[in-house]
């Protein structure tokens, strides 16, 4: 694995020793991974791996029991979740968290407003700001949504909502996008068709993404980290997590090791 110091103009995102722990349960143990700007890196392993918790470690929704984490070259480990936001991090999670009561437009737009510190008359003004509404119409056609701009959020197909969620995150302009299980709850022909989109982003935003559908993360990450038990068990491209025995035994089925490798 490629290690660097922290000023690497090529890598985004770094973590050394990261830790966390709950009394006697390790959660997450010396997890030292690099993630290069552009990259499309999942994180795959079983059940209970401890996946979750690093995201939540990056993103500052948990705080480490010890380890540092470095966005560019900037020590991060202890900032609040906002802070990580403004500095080009953004999350979606397993569940989609949107506005109900609100049209997919004003949704995107709402989050414009709030990049931009436009947040407590977003409402009152969204309707004369046309850069706004510009932006989220352009951000809407990227992900194929602009179809579904005057539609509620409550009343989309699910895997549309993912997309919207997607979009909301990408509002904020991320130079990380990190998506934990984003296709998750879809049909096989949506999830398909959300990842054929995602493959479609900018290769300035870098994605780090939990999924289990082997399918996708074969055909979609260019970079595959292994966790298991709360430790990187390997990290390489596809082909060699494929051909990886250990892997086999600890994550892969036979069926599906025999496909991919």
């Amino acid at each position: 694995m490629k290690h660097a110091n922290n000023n690497n103009p090529d890598i985004t995102l770094r973590t050394k020793g990261l830790s966390k722990q709950w009394g006697a349960f390790v959660a997450n143990s010396d997890i030292n991974l690099n993630f290069a700007p552009g990259a499309r890196h999942a994180l795959i392993g079983p059940n209970g791996a401890g996946k979750t918790t690093f995201i939540n470690l990056l993103t500052g929704g948990l705080m480490p029991s010890s380890g540092k984490v470095y966005l560019g070259g900037e020590d991060i480990t202890h900032l609040p979740q906002h802070r990580r936001v403004q500095r080009g991090m953004t999350r979606t999670f397993q569940l989609n968290t949107l506005f109900a009561g609100m049209t997919v437009l004003e949704s995107v737009a709402l989050a414009i407003c709030e990049r931009r510190g436009l947040q407590s008359v977003w409402y009152q003004t969204v309707a004369r700001q046309a850069d706004v509404i510009d932006e989220a119409m352009a951000l809407l056609a990227t992900l194929k949504l602009s179809d579904q701009a005057n539609s509620m959020t409550r009343s989309m197909a699910y895997g549309k909502q993912r997309l919207l969620e997607i979009a909301l995150a990408l509002a904020t302009r991320p130079r990380i996008l990190l998506l934990d299980e984003p296709a998750a709850g879809i049909p096989q022909a949506e999830s398909k068709e959300l990842f054929e989109v995602l493959s479609q982003l900018p290769r300035d935003v870098t994605l780090l993404f939990i999924e289990h559908d082997m399918g996708l993360v074969f055909r979609f990450a260019d970079r595959i980290t292994v966790l298991v038990s709360g430790k990187v068990l390997t990290e390489g491209t596809p082909a060699e997590i494929a051909a990886d025995p250990r892997v086999r035994e600890v994550y892969l089925g036979e069926a599906e090791y025999a496909e991919y490798a």
